[in-house]
């Protein structure tokens, strides 16, 4: 497992290098341009190097490389927005150690000047770094990162580009399109995070000596590789049998949106489910039943327009203790007779529950009744979803997913908040998951997740852990969907064909000339 770090794991990781390796901050200053230095000379072999230093410790970084650049041979100058002798700290002997060994260096403290970048090959972001917070750019760096934005070098930012808040992945205006940002010790969150994932370019992490579990999990985001993910796929013995596979109870549905509750079970049963049943309005169960015939389809209790009525949860709260996980809310709609039975089930079930969907919007204004749920809960929003539930807007949640993704997590509750890079919070645990792209932007495959979440759930992994694996599954059935139709042309009845080649991957049956991303 890896970690991407917060300011303040990177700082907990600094710590523990000083008090228990006995690294100083200068060490490992000196290492961090190192490891810039070594990337700019792997990446380019000739052309002259531009690096832009701040006045902070991610200065200090550009320093040391431009010196070590220097002394092989390169040819190098610094941009600066003051004499280096007015740099303090160790940055600041950093600066004089480049100086003194002959680096050439200028000062631009205001309008930015012509020619500095002429016929260069490689720009090197040393500007702002991890202790960057998203507002208004100063001059002279808005002029320092327009001029590295229009320019055709090859751009490598050191640990994060500036204008990009490590803790959030929000962006300034204007920030650094890096084409490769260096990383030590561990990538940063805004890294990981969009738009600050995709500002980052290609994310190298270096090692500087600094093991990323001297952090522990203080501030870190959990980035899981395929063994992780492996070590959790249930394994089927011969005597294994379809109630013994996972029981999953699927509610969902309405005469508006039947195919929410087809996708649902599709991915349910796909994902390795031994035995599904779906609940629906009375008056839809024959369309269901004609597309999905290896599922037991119950017909409900209705009100119009063939929308689920309250009176529905006697019968499904008696039948849910046959069940090992149930399924709530996919296209059952905002009628007050569906909201009702959505509430009323998550009062009285003692089973684990996926909620979803129309699941979500059931408890706006009511979050208590997931919360209070003693038995296993996954709730998977999108960020509209999170935003009604917490009373805030999605603007707010796209500017901190971590942050409020964790609010709506607890004991026994996970949140999976979907979008690019869906997160996955627990309440002491934060998982990233890195597969699937835009192919995902379209109706129906958040139903889809939910029936594999469902299944891994009923199949007893932990909410983290079925959350994560689930979004696992669903994002690389997707890519690989997308490496075979375009990304254009996935639709949500795609995924579950797909998600055999998730499970071939996390087998080790899988290859690269299979053609998903991975």
């Amino acid at each position: 497992m890896r970690l991407a770090l917060t300011r303040k794991g990177v700082t907990a990781a600094e710590g523990w290098a000083v008090e228990s390796l006995g690294i100083g901050l200068a060490e490992l200053m000196e290492r961090a341009g190192q490891a810039v230095a070594a990337e700019v000379l792997a990446r380019s072999v000739a052309g002259s190097i531009v690096v832009f230093c701040g006045a902070g410790n991610n200065g200090g970084d550009g320093w040391v490389a431009s010196r070590l650049l220097h002394e092989a041979g390169r040819e190098v100058v610094v941009v600066t927005a003051s004499e280096p002798g007015r740099v303090g700290g160790i940055a600041g002997d950093a600066t004089l150690a480049a100086v003194e060994s002959g680096v050439r260096w200028v000062v631009a403290p205001g309008e930015f000047p012509d020619g500095i970048l002429d016929g260069c090959s490689v720009v090197i972001d040393s500007i702002f770094g991890i202790g960057f917070r998203v507002g208004p750019i100063a001059s002279p760096y808005d002029a320092w990162i327009a001029a590295i934005n229009s320019h055709d070098a090859l751009v490598i930012s050191v640990d994060i580009p500036s204008g990009v808040d490590a803790d959030t992945g929000q962006a300034a205006t204007p920030a650094v399109k890096a084409d490769v940002t260096v990383a030590v010790i561990a990538p940063k969150v805004g890294s990981m995070l969009y738009p600050g994932a995709e500002l980052s370019g290609e994310v190298a992490v270096r090692d500087i000596g600094v093991s990323g579990a001297g952090a522990g999990s203080l501030g870190g985001l959990e980035l899981w590789d395929r063994e992780e993910y492996c070590a959790l796929l249930p394994h089927f013995g011969p005597a294994t049998h379809k109630k013994s596979r996972g029981r999953v109870l699927i509610v969902a549905g309405s005469g508006a949106y039947p195919g929410a509750a087809i996708l649902a079970a599709m991915g349910s049963q796909r994902s390795g489910a031994g035995y599904v049943s779906l609940v629906v309005p009375h008056s839809i169960a024959p369309i269901v039943q004609t597309r999905l015939p290896s599922v037991v389809v119950i017909p409900a209790e209705e009100e119009a327009p063939q929308v689920f009525s309250a009176g529905a949860s006697a019968v499904i709260a008696g039948m849910a203790c046959d069940f090992d996980a149930v399924v709530i809310g996919p296209g059952m709609t905002r009628e007050p007779g569906a909201t009702a039975l959505i509430r009323e089930l998550l009062e009285t079930l003692d089973a684990p529950v996926v909620l979803d969907a129309d699941g979500i919007n059931a408890v706006v204004g009511a979050p208590h009744l997931p919360e209070n749920r003693k038995a296993p809960t996954i709730i998977t929003p999108h960020a509209g979803e999170l935003a009604r539930v917490l009373g805030v807007t999605p603007e707010e949640v796209q500017s901190d997913r971590v942050g409020q993704a964790t609010r709506l997590a607890g004991p026994h509750l996970c949140c999976v908040l979907k979008g690019a890079r869906t997160l996955i919070a627990a309440e002491d645990r934060l998982v990233l998951n890195l597969p699937g792209g835009v192919e995902l932007a379209t109706a129906g495959t958040g139903d889809v997740l939910a029936g594999i979440i469902g299944t891994f759930l009923a199949q007893g992994l932990s909410p983290l852990e079925a959350g994560a694996l689930g979004a696992f599954a669903h994002g690389f059935a997707a890519e690989s969907a997308a490496a075979k139709m375009t990304n254009r042309c996935v639709i949500a009845e795609d995924i579950p064909d797909f998600l055999p080649e998730a499970f071939r991957y996390l087998l080790g049956e899988y290859t690269a000339d299979d053609g998903a991303l991975t």
